[in-house]
């Protein structure tokens, strides 16, 4: 499909700044596809079935975006979809470096693959993923953060670890 164009990410978990970033695409494009990472470098705190589930959960109210994972390279999967644009949030000036050299590799891997920056509201420019997992880690509310699909996922998540906790660990 000529206008679709894919958002990667970890999503661990996805971020209002995500979010924001996602429905800023979809008035973009035709169809945005939601690309998670499944074995990402980075460990992930969530795994990637719950990471999934926050996501689709997210945007199941957006015709026009659908979440889907990803393992390996990115340009290939984005080859394997027909799909020649990648979207990037740049939120503040530290991310660029990162996402220079990424959009600048991915340049080289696939040079029929274009890299496009968006930038999200300036409210959410500071939240990131790890800041949400220290806050929750600390027991704090993560509502103005993250979506409310996100949050509820979460609580139920931390509320059957507790459960485990108590019983019996796997």
């Amino acid at each position: 499909m000529r206008h679709s164009a894919i958002y990667p990410g970890t999503f661990d978990p996805l971020t209002l700044g995500h979010f924001d970033l996602i429905e800023r695409a979809s008035h973009i494009f035709d169809q945005v596809i939601v690309a998670v990472v499944v074995n990402s470098r980075k460990k992930t705190v969530f795994t990637a079935e719950d990471r999934l589930t926050m996501a689709k959960a997210s945007v199941k109210h957006l015709p026009n975006v659908k979440v889907d994972s990803f393992d390996g390279l990115l340009v290939d999967y984005a080859r394997h979809k027909h799909i020649h644009v990648l979207v990037r949030g740049l939120r503040a000036f530290s991310d660029f470096e990162y996402e220079f050299q990424m959009a600048l590799t991915n340049r080289k891997l696939a040079p029929e693959i274009e890299t496009l920056f968006l930038m999200p509201k300036e409210e959410f420019s500071y939240i990131s993923s790890s800041t949400v997992r220290e806050i929750v880690d600390r027991g704090g509310d993560i509502g103005r953060f993250v979506p409310g699909p996100v949050k509820r996922h979460i609580q139920r998540t931390i509320k059957r670890e507790l459960g485990e906790a108590h019983g019996h660990h796997h």
